[in-house]
């Protein structure tokens, strides 16, 4: 085994000796960073091949995050959510726009409408392929993004809206809070939930904040339903 090992190094210094003309061994010695290759099959060595299974798996990896939903916040031009809305739907892309009864005085009656209740906003649920779709919807201005990428929203604001949604007569959109006497709802629909207690002609509203749009909203609600959390 020595003696085979003394035969391959020194087939490798012949070799070296070989290719190395007076030039290249001139700046062979002017130049230590500089190296020349042998073939590896003199060392008695080969390349490693390409793990089939681990590439498989990072494939997969990159599909699996190609095609993971998350509920993202896209901003629309004025007044055209409904209109982006529409669209999505055709393009059976799953959205929340919730609303609420928008009462406006008129000067001889009150007319009651549904009106978004984040203005400006439509909530998607889109993976990273379906995100052209979104951006390509007429009315669609961005997704709201943080450090250069989408906001994903959180669950319990995703169940927030869902329930807003259904209940437009029991919410109106609200300034956005940062402060405030926060409370917990102990009963009813709204049950859980946590928010900033405010009153209003002589009623009760909890106000939920979604911070990834600075947008709040305020929801009816009884003083006995909550409980206070400072």
């Amino acid at each position: 085994m020595v003696e085979d090992l003394l035969l391959r190094y020194s087939t490798l210094a012949s070799y070296l000796y070989g290719t190395l003309m007076p030039h290249d061994q001139r700046l062979f010695t002017e130049s230590s960073h500089r190296r020349v290759r042998a073939p590896t099959h003199l060392l008695g060595l080969r390349m490693a091949k390409p793990c089939a299974e681990g590439q498989r798996f990072i494939r997969l990896m990159e599909l699996d995050r190609q095609n993971r939903r998350c509920w993202l916040a896209a901003y629309t031009r004025s007044r055209h959510e409904q209109h982006v809305a529409n669209q999505l739907q055709m393009k059976n892309l799953e959205f929340l726009l919730p609303t609420y009864q928008h009462l406006a005085r008129w000067s001889d009656r009150i007319k009651r409408s549904e009106a978004p209740l984040f203005p400006g906003y439509i909530f998607v649920h889109a993976s990273d392929r379906e995100r052209v779709p979104v951006l390509e919807t007429m009315g669609v201005v961005y997704l709201v993004s943080i450090a250069g990428k989408p906001a994903v929203l959180p669950d319990e604001d995703v169940e927030r809206l869902r329930t807003c949604a259904l209940r437009s007569g029991d919410v109106e959109p609200h300034p956005y809070l940062r402060i405030g006497h926060r409370v917990r709802v102990k009963h009813g629909p709204f049950a859980g939930w946590e928010g900033t207690l405010v009153e209003k002609q002589n009623s009760f509203r909890l106000v939920i904040a979604i911070d990834q749009i600075l947008r709040s909203v305020a929801v009816n609600l009884h003083g006995a339903d909550l409980e206070s959390l400072d």
